[in-house]
């Protein structure tokens, strides 16, 4: 037996409780590891609250979380790590608790710290996935919404470093860290579009809408193109013709894997605003729901 954080009922934040579980096995291809940190992700929020109840109905009691770095103590047949390994990837059944099972182990660099090898799954693969459905390319112009957010903060530093002119909205306490990713930060709100419009005279190519926050109708307009904007956080994508991005990644996709080359080489920037003990899980929901957390938010078993 081992402990981790359960919910037998949708709710608020206070429905998260430090229980006892039976420790998982490895199965075939899998690893067990000791948790070392494991990261909170608005969608986890989103099940928790019951919000994804009807796409994915739960089956309780549930140990919520998606992603999560520690040390492997258990392998499965055929499992591409070993003992005493130390990575991070995408959990299989939760990882809110003390062991979590991963699939698809990525090697974690030893000056990449647990905080950040647990904060880099999920928002790291999902902006690598859209900019690459977007197809954008050097040279053209990419509008991200929600720019100061845990995934737009990484779009915006894979879209620079390929040449891609970025703009980016985001809420005044973060224009200047945002610019400085290589971004023109622009303050979203009311009169988002005619400053957006300024910063990028040359025109809006693709748009990667990461706020969720009622932009798609303006930023088909602004491209042209409904087929040149996705969100992955806005579900009235259909009524305005434009992609959501969901889903699992390929198991052959290598994205993970170049996104931890390059955090420890100072090439990829993810500011991990509060590490919270795990039986805090509450309050780490609470606070992300109350729009308090400046970056990623992380919880140590």
């Amino acid at each position: 037996m081992s402990k981790a954080i359960t919910f037998s009922a949708y709710g608020a934040p206070e429905v998260l409780r430090l229980s006892e579980v039976t420790t998982p096995e490895p199965g075939p291809g899998q690893v067990r590891i000791r948790v070392r940190a494991a990261s909170v992700n608005p969608l986890d929020l989103k099940i928790r609250s019951g919000l994804m109840a009807k796409a994915a109905p739960a089956r309780f009691p549930v140990i919520p979380g998606l992603d999560a770095a520690g040390v492997v103590d258990a392998v499965g047949e055929g499992a591409d790590a070993a003992v005493g390994d130390e990575v991070l990837g995408a959990a299989v059944g939760g990882s809110y608790g003390e062991y979590a099972l991963l699939d698809r182990p990525v090697a974690k660099p030893p000056a990449l710290s647990w905080e950040v090898a647990a904060s880099l799954v999920t928002v790291g693969q999902t902006a690598f996935r859209v900019l690459r459905q977007l197809g954008a390319k050097e040279g053209q112009t990419l509008l991200v919404h929600g720019a100061g957010g845990s995934v737009g903060t990484v779009a915006v530093q894979l879209a620079a470093a390929r040449g891609i002119t970025v703009v980016g909205t985001v809420g005044e306490h973060d224009i200047e860290r945002v610019t400085a990713l290589g971004a023109t930060a622009v303050r979203y709100g009311d009169g988002w579009v005619e400053r957006v419009r300024a910063a990028a005279p040359q025109g809006v190519d693709v748009v990667f809408d990461a706020s969720g926050a009622g932009v798609l109708a303006d930023s088909v307009a602004l491209t042209g193109d409904s087929a040149r904007v996705i969100t992955i956080a806005d579900m009235s994508a259909a009524q305005h013709g434009v992609r959501f991005s969901a889903g699992s990644t390929d198991p052959a996709d290598e994205s993970l894997t170049q996104l931890v080359r390059r955090a420890p080489a100072g090439e990829l920037d993810l500011p991990v605003w509060r590490a919270y003990p795990l039986h805090q899980a509450a309050a780490a929901h609470g606070d992300i729901e109350a729009r308090r957390n400046r970056g990623k938010a992380v919880l140590l078993p």
